[in-house]
């Protein structure tokens, strides 16, 4: 196994020594970019005037839509969100204008001295609103097996209902955040906390009418940003850069909290309406769900997220007759964006919710149906959309863990409590989860990588992946360290850069190390072949005996050495001094491009994941029944990683996005009014998960000895899977609140499971054992 190895910004993090877009030294010429927005969800903009806000002193530059030189957009892949609003505005916190100024009281003063006359019209603030206008963002999208119709009618047994979910806030640490440097000519240098520099480049190069030559854009880390900052840092980068180009001075536009709530998308809420037959043994048949979800106002990523949310509606269970449909509606809010799971967590929590109402209707455990129906290794093995399910680990982490767990004698152990607590209910569950991992859009999956090595036998390592917290750069500093045989201190790996790395994907999809190491490798091993060749020449000469090869030359410990001699050994810094004297490059290029990926959107049909990460969780509650509260007492999870490149990061990954989940599933919930205004813009009205939320007892552990084939060291990806995890919060809260009515009746509480959603469920519960009974 790789020996384990410390977040290379570990240190600088606790000491506040990591240097972000804000901490950036720059001379006294920095002006502040701020941005005015729109106060109405839907409106015409009548008239406006600038004068007096482009009159005050110390304001620079006060721009709208008519001062863009480019193309008014920001969308990614549909051109239907603009830069600036231009005749009318579609959302709360909507761009109209922009200002650069000395400093921030003054942008701020100068947006005050803005006048502007709206127009109100009609909005769409829901989900449920957009369903009934028919609000279609685009067409629909189905996948299907079998005839769900059909087995549903011969089924033994129907579930049907409907299953909803809130958005989520992604709340990283940094706010949205650029830095633009104007140079030469039409030159611009963006410090951009983004995970797509080179969409950032091709944004702000259309929006400034320039080449994208013009534009380098560098990350050096985020402060986080979970899906965030994939597509909607183009927003403030294209703003600072308009605002750069036009003063020709540096322009940094930092978003405070509360705006950067206000302005931004959030997790997509979705709408399921679910139909599963079954039967007495729990055997699932068949499936027909009907996901909706909100796109905002414009488009965005939303067909790629609902596409996920489809790929995984089914789970970890074979279900032989389904048909999924999706569709994307628009409303009047910000554009909902990706954000961890990309849609994954949607549909799977859909999944569980049928699963668990199976179990309650035939008097199970919902565990043992769970089981009954996972894919299995020889058969029942195939997805819905036509890829078949290999390297299946879901059993044996099932076994392991509901052993580690002692899960059946917990089960016990809640059933014994329930009976002797009439205001305290406890709540046991076990979820599985498989989750696709690969850009499901083919041409995305594809990295590359600049690898160079100095005389002193140091390397500096740049590649197409961002750095977002979540260890990326540590694990590639060991990959590279790995490949050639040389110590870590003796490797570097340098900022994101389009200069240096060009048309790169997104670091997201999970696919981070997957993409950026093998490609890496790739750079890694064109210099070992270069070096081993030049060597066994050199070995040959100074002995005088041609009889290395350059097949026989290894890297390893710091060394390079003929396998079959070994007194014919230089260290690594000698191997390079060698090359270099003998006029051998020392700097070569890495691609890589995933196999065997594709999907036809028209038959709904295909191989779109190169493989699948396993998971699961059993999670333990106990809910307050007077007041709705909750504690998280236990939650085990056994997670599969392949062979880990890192585990303690792995551990951590694990960590963070379980309890990202809960939160999603319990405490985070986004309120607007009638009117298009989010009510909880800020850190006291919108709750993520605190150390009284995280479970008292949190066990987690990595699946041993399952190497994963053809991937970089045999790894797996860990960023996105584990969130879903946080779904067996829910069913465990879920669990509990049933056996207020003894298990009779099924729970109604959708996502997030709030304190106020909770007592409202227990008390639908005994308004409706009251009347059965």
């Amino acid at each position: 196994m790789i020996p384990s190895n410390m977040h290379q910004s570990a240190y600088k993090h606790v000491s506040g020594a990591s240097v972000y877009v804000d901490d950036i030294p720059v001379q006294d010429q920095m002006l502040t970019g701020f941005v005015v927005y729109s106060p109405h969800a839907h409106a015409k903009i009548v008239s406006f005037d600038l004068s007096k806000a482009q009159a005050l002193p110390g304001v620079l530059a006060v721009l709208s839509a008519a001062d863009i030189p480019g193309e008014n957009n920001l969308g990614p892949i549909v051109h239907d969100e603009p830069c600036l609003a231009e005749n009318e505005v579609s959302f709360v916190g909507q761009a109209v204008f922009l200002i650069a100024a000395e400093d921030e009281e003054t942008a701020r003063a100068a947006a005050d001295l803005i006048y502007v006359e709206y127009k109100t019209l009609p909005a769409l603030i829901s989900l449920e609103q957009a369903m009934a206008q028919n609000s279609l963002m685009g067409p629909k999208r189905t996948i299907k097996r079998g005839d769900a119709d059909k087995a549903l009618a011969e089924a033994p047994h129907i579930v049907k209902g409907r299953f909803k979910s809130g958005a989520q806030e992604h709340w990283y640490l940094e706010t949205q955040t650029a830095l633009c440097l104007p140079g030469e000519d039409d030159e611009l240098f963006i410090h951009s906390s983004t995970q797509n520099p080179s969409e950032v480049q091709a944004v702000v190069a259309e929006a400034l009418n320039i080449a994208r030559n013009a534009v380098t854009v560098e990350t050096r880390r985020m402060g986080g940003a979970f899906g965030g900052k994939e597509t909607q840092a183009h927003h403030v980068a294209s703003w600072a850069a308009l605002l750069a180009q036009k003063t020709k001075r540096p322009v940094k536009i930092r978003l405070f909290r509360d705006d950067d709530q206000i302005m931004t998308g959030k997790r997509h809420p979705f709408i399921i309406d679910y139909e599963a037959g079954f039967d007495d043994q729990g055997m699932l048949l068949a499936l027909k769900v009907e996901q909706n979800a909100d796109g905002g106002a414009a488009t965005d990523l939303s067909f790629a997220i609902l596409e996920r949310a489809m790929f995984h509606a089914e789970n970890a269970y074979y279900i032989p007759h389904v048909s999924i449909t999706g569709r994307v509606w628009k409303t009047n809010l910000p554009s909902n964006t990706a954000f961890r799971g990309f849609g994954g967590p949607q549909g799977i929590a859909a999944m569980e919710e049928i699963i668990d109402r199976i179990a309650r209707f035939l008097k199970k455990d919902a565990a043992e149906i769970r089981q009954k129906n996972f894919y299995q290794l020889d058969k029942n093995n195939t997805a819905p959309y036509g890829q078949v399910i290999t390297n299946n680990n879901l059993e044996l982490i099932y076994n392991r863990l509901t052993d580690s767990s002692g899960y059946f004698e917990q089960r016990r152990e809640v059933n014994g409590f329930n009976a002797q607590n009439e205001f305290a209910k406890q709540g046991l569950a076990l979820m599985p989860v498989k989750f696709g991992i690969s850009f499901t859009t083919s041409f995305l999956n594809q990295a590359g990588a600049l690898v160079n090595v100095y005389q002193d036998g140091t390397v500096l390592v740049n590649h197409g992946g961002t750095e977002m917290g979540q260890g990326l750069h540590t694990k590639i500093r060991q990959i590279a360290a790995l490949e050639f045989g040389i110590p870590l201190e003796s490797v570097i790996v340098s900022a994101t850069n389009t200069s240096k790395v060009p048309n790169t994907s997104a670091t997201a999809a999970s696919s981070g190390t997957d993409l950026n190491g093998m490609a890496v490798k790739n750079a890694v091993e064109r210099l070992k072949f270069r070096i081993a060749f030049q060597l066994a020449q050199y070995f040959n000469e100074k002995y005088g005996v041609e009889s290395t090869l350059d097949s026989h030359v290894m890297f390893k410990n710091g060394a390079v050495f003929d396998a079959t001699d070994a007194a014919r050994t230089v260290s690594f810094k000698e191997a390079v001094q060698i090359c270099y004297f003998r006029q051998l490059p020392l700097s070569a290029t890495g691609f890589y491009r995933t196999p065997d990926i594709y999907f036809d959107r028209e038959k709904g049909a295909g191989h779109p994941f190169y493989y699948y990460a396993y998971g699961m969780a059993v999670s333990k509650v106990e809910v307050d029944l007077l007041t709705g509260n909750h504690k998280l007492l236990r939650s085990d999870i056994l997670h599969d990683v392949g062979d880990s490149i890192n585990p303690d990061i792995d551990r951590g990954q694990i960590e963070g996005a379980f309890v990202q989940g809960l939160g999603w599933c319990t405490t985070e919930e986004c309120k607007w009014d009638e009117q298009g205004n989010l009510l909880n813009h800020s850190p006291d009205t919108y709750k993520i998960p605190t150390i009284r939320d995280i479970p008292r007892d949190f066990r987690v552990a990595l699946l041993k000895d399952v190497p994963n084939p053809g991937t970089i060291r045999q790894s797996k990806a860990v960023g996105e899977p584990p969130f879903m995890l946080g779904i067996s919060v829910w069913l465990a809260i879920k669990d509990a609140l049933s056996a207020v009515a003894a298990h009779q009746l099924e729970p109604e509480l959708n996502l997030p499971a709030t304190n106020e959603a909770i007592l409202l469920s227990i008390e639908n519960l005994r308004r409706r054992q009251s009347e059965h009974i």
